[in-house]
């Protein structure tokens, strides 16, 4: 990278190199790759973050999803700063999470319980475990390319391509880890029935985003999600659902509600804390109460539950009406629509176009659906960093990353897009 450093972000991060590994506490904001160093971010308000140079941006990172309000939205904000005068860890059982709790419950039929914990990370190394401990099975299947938390069971991608072979993507995971993980291509149902026909009654449980958007913007066609639960059924394993992404993004219910297809454990995280540290695992009332202290698998946080965290899911939650979701969808249809009608305008750029699923999109060079990782197109790294630097010189921020996706909040009004266009136009 050539480190800039003709401005406070650069100056910043030169202090970071020494102090912290790599310069940032989470790799997806290092701008690895890209010709500049990370903008250190000092403030935001609705669509826009502010940083230390005084530079503002619209924002499409919206911290990686959990914002579908936007920044500071004054409903939630007004909520924390009560519970701030509360209190901000205790500990011990309060009412705020039983609020949350039974919010959700009440509204999503499949879920009897739920377990908050404090990461996504968190919630799929607790729904992982529970699904081992409930069914006395051990191995796992995984799809290539799909990132459930970088618990070591799931740092595991595909090493020759064949269903049930596996490697870790990461050093430190053991080779024993590894072998309980098993790798199939998504949308692939051929390696799927192989996988369960080589490994008959170990399969604990098969783990997919519903919507993969940890590593693009990969749609999976119903078709292929409906044999995931029956498949499941053949096999007595359970069907996990991570929706620490598209849970109450795509509508209240997650992909789950969506497809009408129920899973037996499903993960949320991001915008059920409203932005604040979250995760959650839910499921079954029959599974769950396997956790302890009911039952023989062990859970347990400091911080599980945090009263802010409960209190600013709660505010987000609230305000995720079928409303709010038509005009989300509408917001999200212009954004993408005067991205692409710029992009269409530059010589550079012109053969990219936007995939979009409701308020996630996802920047390529093809308007073909992509299923699996093996149809990303090589040349889409460095496509992006030239597009990612010339919007961040116009005041537009993407998350730093080619197969990281973008994300639309109810804060990108009609007068954010008229200054997107200026800004992409002038």
């Amino acid at each position: 990278m050539e480190n800039q450093v003709t401005d406070k972000s650069g100056s910043l991060f030169q202090k970071a190199l020494s102090l912290v590994p790599g310069g940032v506490h989470s790799p997806v904001r290092s701008f690895k790759g890209l010709h500049t160093t990370p903008r250190f971010i000092q403030s935001a308000k609705g669509a826009y973050v502010q940083d230390v140079d005084q530079k503002q941006y619209i924002d499409f990172c919206m911290s990686f999803g959990p914002l579908i309000l936007g920044h500071r939205y004054p409903e939630v904000e007004a909520k924390l700063q009560e519970a701030l005068q509360r209190g901000w860890s205790y500990g011990a059982c309060e009412p705020y999470s039983l609020e949350l709790a039974d919010f959700i419950i009440s509204r999503i039929p499949f879920i009897d319980q739920i377990r908050f914990v404090n990461s996504g990370t968190e919630a799929v190394m607790t729904a992982v475990r529970l699904a081992r401990g409930y069914t006395g099975r051990h191995k796992i299947i995984k799809f290539n390319g799909c990132y459930h938390g970088h618990l070591d069971s799931m740092l595991i991608k595909a090493g020759s391509g064949l269903a049930g072979t596996a490697e870790a993507s990461s050093k430190g995971v053991p080779p024993g880890t590894a072998q309980d993980t098993l790798i199939v291509e998504l949308n692939n149902l051929a390696e799927l029935s192989q996988c369960f026909n080589e490994h008959p009654g170990q399969i604990a449980a098969i783990i997919i985003e519903p919507l993969p958007a940890n590593n693009g913007l990969l749609v999976q066609d119903l078709s292929f999600l409906k044999e995931l639960r029956k498949l499941c059924d053949q096999n007595q394993s359970l069907l996990i659902f991570d929706e620490v992404i598209s849970g109450f993004r795509v509508e209240f219910g997650g992909m789950a509600t969506h497809t009408g297809i129920n899973p037996d454990l499903v993960t949320y995280g991001k915008i059920i804390g409203g932005g604040l540290p979250v995760g959650a695992v839910a499921g079954r009332k029959e599974i769950m109460q396997f956790l302890a202290p009911v039952g023989p698998v062990y859970q347990a946080g400091t911080l599980s539950a945090n009263p802010l965290a409960m209190v600013g899911g709660l505010a987000t939650l609230q305000c995720l009406t079928p409303e709010f979701y038509s005009k989300l969808e509408s917001y999200s249809e212009s954004v993408v629509s005067i991205f692409n009608s710029w992009l269409k305008t530059q010589d550079q750029f012109k053969n990219l176009q936007i995939l979009r699923k409701g308020s996630l999109f996802w920047i390529v060079p093809t308007d073909q659906k992509i299923k699996n990782i093996k149809e990303i197109p090589a040349d889409l790294a460095k496509r992006f960093y030239d597009l990612f630097k010339a919007l961040l010189d116009k005041g537009i921020y993407l998350a730093p990353n080619a197969y990281e996706i973008g994300f639309i909040s109810i804060a990108h009004d009609e007068k954010v897009q008229n200054d997107l266009k200026d800004r992409l136009f002038k």
